[in-house]
């Protein structure tokens, strides 16, 4: 969730004027304080961050909406004693964010924001450790492959950004080489945050080395392999999610000053990605539930595929909605399924999870492209 916000936040900073375009600005914002207030609510005190609602095993074991849900779930915090970097830098990061966002909406609301970031971030450096090594059963689904210093940069950038205190850019410029800023990721997720780092710092300094790294990682995205009609295809769950993330550092990275030399490639790229998941793709269908030609009808999502009601009592959802082969009763407008195999191949099948599977991180670098795409469209 916190990167989901940290993404979709710089997304309306930059292209806040194609949100605006579209009348959609207000309910961002209004998506983006659904989030942080949960995570100031969790940040009870300076070296606390509660990171995770119930076990990740016995929420899975169920099929039903979260309204129905009647039992105590437990809950679960990272400290000084158990550490979570990762994500205590991730939250951070977008409370910082958030910031910026609020900071002639609503001042005192973007302090507060503000104040939770560099505690947040305080407690992350400070006490150093993986989040799955010290949350229960967290590796079995949430576990941080590319190990937490991408996101002790990001946090460090977005704090820069939010506050223009040179200490944290200095921190920044320290720690980059060393924390591997210099390396080219395989992707930019909710795992590794190190290309936006690497955005971030060519934006802030203009310097040759951080545009440079801009320019490889980017052009290690086009030279991705692809599906026939050209979906940048990085892994089988969720292709369509890293092709979006893609495609999002594409438009961040064309809006760099100076212009880099690609600035148009990256453009091209970027739109052909997000044609790709709109319907420009071997099956001349959407993956955007809700929209376009023919999109998915069965996300892998439980409260969309439980039986529709009006009035009490309601018909009990279970597994029975799972296994039907009918459409979701609910549309999930907006949600991106995870995508096709390396062939363009696509069974829309709420069991097939690996395709069909929906999140708030494969829609956070897709909103954000989209968003990169229009404000291009219109002059930016």
């Amino acid at each position: 969730m916190a990167y989901t916000i940290t993404t979709l936040a710089w997304g309306m900073i930059e292209y806040q004027e194609a949100y605006q375009a579209a009348n959609e600005f207000e309910k961002a914002l209004e998506l983006v304080k659904w989030a942080t207030d949960y995570f100031i609510a969790a940040h009870p005190t300076k070296n606390e961050l509660y990171v995770q609602v119930t076990d990740g095993g016995l929420d899975h074991s169920k099929w039903e909406r979260p309204e129905d849900v009647k039992r105590m779930r437990r809950l679960y915090k990272i400290d000084q004693n158990n550490p979570g970097s990762d994500v205590a830098a991730e939250t951070a990061a977008a409370l910082a964010a958030a910031s910026i966002l609020f900071k002639t909406e609503d001042p005192s609301y973007s302090a507060l924001c503000l104040r939770h970031a560099k505690q947040i971030y305080e407690f992350a450096d400070q006490y150093r450790g993986a989040y799955h090594n010290s949350v229960e059963g967290a590796a079995t689904f949430y576990k941080s492959w590319s190990g937490y210093n991408d996101e002790l940069l990001w946090g460090l950038a977005w704090l820069y950004k939010a506050t223009a205190d040179d200490q944290y850019l200095g921190t920044l410029r320290q720690r980059y080489s060393s924390l591997g800023g210099g390396n080219t990721p395989a992707e930019f997720s909710w795992d590794n945050k190190m290309a936006g780092v690497q955005v971030l710092m060519a934006d802030f300094t203009g310097e040759s080395q951080y545009r440079g790294h801009v320019t490889r990682f980017v052009d290690f995205a086009m030279g991705v392999q692809t599906t026939p009609k050209g979906l940048s295809w990085k892994a089988k769950w969720g292709p369509n999610r890293y092709a979006a993330n893609y495609a999002a550092i594409a438009t961040f990275a064309a809006k760099l000053e100076p212009a880099l030399s690609k600035k148009n490639q990256y453009l091209a790229y970027a739109k052909k990605q997000i044609n790709y998941l709109l319907g420009d793709n071997e099956r001349s269908a959407s993956y955007v539930v809700g929209f376009g030609k023919n999109p998915p009808q069965k996300p892998h999502h439980r409260a969309s595929s439980c039986p529709s009601w009006r009035a009490v009592p309601v018909q009990i959802c279970g597994f029975n909605s799972l296994d039907s082969g009918t459409a979701n009763p609910h549309v999930l407008f907006g949600a991106l399924v995870g995508g096709p195999d390396t062939s363009g191949n696509y069974v829309d099948d709420r069991k097939d999870y690996i395709a069909n599977e929906v999140a708030t991180d494969y829609n956070a670098g897709f909103q954000s492209a989209v968003a990169g795409l229009q404000f291009f469209a219109m002059g930016g």
